[in-house]
């Protein structure tokens, strides 16, 4: 794809949740039209007529180019730009309802953060598998909740993609004054960092929800940065990707903010409740919980031990109890900190 090939608007949004319709607003505060569409037809009604999503995003106004499409098929055949934002358990779901109805070379961007689920492929390979080679693919990642880039307060985040063109054609139509779009090439490692960081913010709730405190805290994002890099070199991601927004970045906002999914169920989890109960009470999509189990075949796969994911593996489907898994995370042989990257 050619600079002069990148042709982004209309942009079409596939998700009508709180993140879906965020990206959808950031992008038509720019003055870009944009089409957001949803499965639920009473809700995409209802967001016509207040011209808001008092759903996910209480308050915040729609600027004039968002426009609420309940036709699928219509939604995708105009779109120069698809932009899906799904739970990952859709995602695969929806690339094939919309493979048959999307333009030729039409660039194909996502705001999910996962694997697929049964398979634990990364969600650019599934997306490769379904709709091949000829459409530029990209990750929108990043430290960002949906609540404060829709309220225009300062943010940053990471677009990812091999294709140059669209990677900078889509970081463009992003960017404004609140909201800095920085470009990375590194596809894989994006999708690392935001995968892995769901699992351990489930950690990080289940010891606040334990009262273990601050201290605590910082241990489990501190040795989770280092499963994260040791997966992501045994993967051939870059270093610095993880230690970048979409790394880094978005592990220490997902397991020190209450308004992290993942945090909410470990914190849950950690008062006491049962898994059932705290995925009840949070009552909305917890991505860390389809991830745990991917990411930990992931690393067995590649002989490394990743020791706090395989802990939150054990409390979300073994019924092990929180302070046992902590136990045993303590009772690891000492070892020295240096060589994070090739410590099992």
């Amino acid at each position: 794809m050619s600079e002069n090939d990148v042709q982004l608007f209309p942009t079409t949004v596939l998700g009508a949740g709180a993140w879906g319709t965020a990206l959808a607003i950031a992008i038509a505060r720019n003055d870009h039209p944009v089409i957001l569409w949803g499965r639920d037809a009473s809700q995409l009604a209802a967001m016509r007529q207040s011209r808001s999503n008092e759903r996910y995003l209480p308050g915040i106004v729609f600027p004039e180019s968002l426009v609420i499409a309940d036709d699928f098929e219509q939604a995708v055949s105009v779109a120069k730009h698809v932009l899906v934002s799904v739970p990952s358990i859709a995602f695969s779901e929806t690339l094939i309802a919309l493979k048959p109805l999307l333009a030729e070379n039409v660039p194909l961007s996502w705001a999910t953060k996962g694997l697929t689920p049964d398979t634990g492929r990364f969600l650019s390979d599934t997306a490769h598998d379904i709709l091949g080679d000829s459409h530029p693919l990209a990750i929108i990642t990043g430290p960002s909740f949906a609540a404060e880039v829709a309220k225009g307060l300062p943010t940053a985040i990471t677009v990812a993609s091999a294709d140059n063109q669209f990677n900078q054609a889509l970081a463009s139509a992003l960017h404004s004054p609140n909201l800095r779009a920085y470009n990375s090439n590194d596809l894989l490692g994006a999708q690392i960092g935001g995968t892995v960081k769901n699992v351990l913010a489930i950690s990080a709730g289940i010891s606040d929800g334990l009262g273990f405190g601050a201290n605590a805290r910082a241990a489990l994002i501190t040795r989770g940065m280092a499963e994260i890099l040791r997966l992501a070199a045994s993967l051939g991601a870059r270093s610095e990707t993880m230690i970048g927004l979409s790394g880094i970045g978005d592990l220490i906002l997902t397991c020190t903010d209450d308004q992290s999914r993942n945090r909410q169920l470990g914190l849950a989890i950690g008062r006491g409740l049962t898994v059932e109960q705290a995925v009840a009470e949070v009552g909305k999509t917890v991505e860390g919980m389809y991830a745990a189990r991917e990411v930990l075949k992931r690393a067995q796969q590649a002989q490394i031990e990743m020791p706090i994911v395989e802990q939150v593996c054990k409390i979300l489907f073994e019924g092990y109890d929180p302070r046992t898994s902590v136990q045993e995370l303590l009772c690891r042989q000492q070892k020295a900190e240096s060589g994070l990257l090739n410590q099992q």
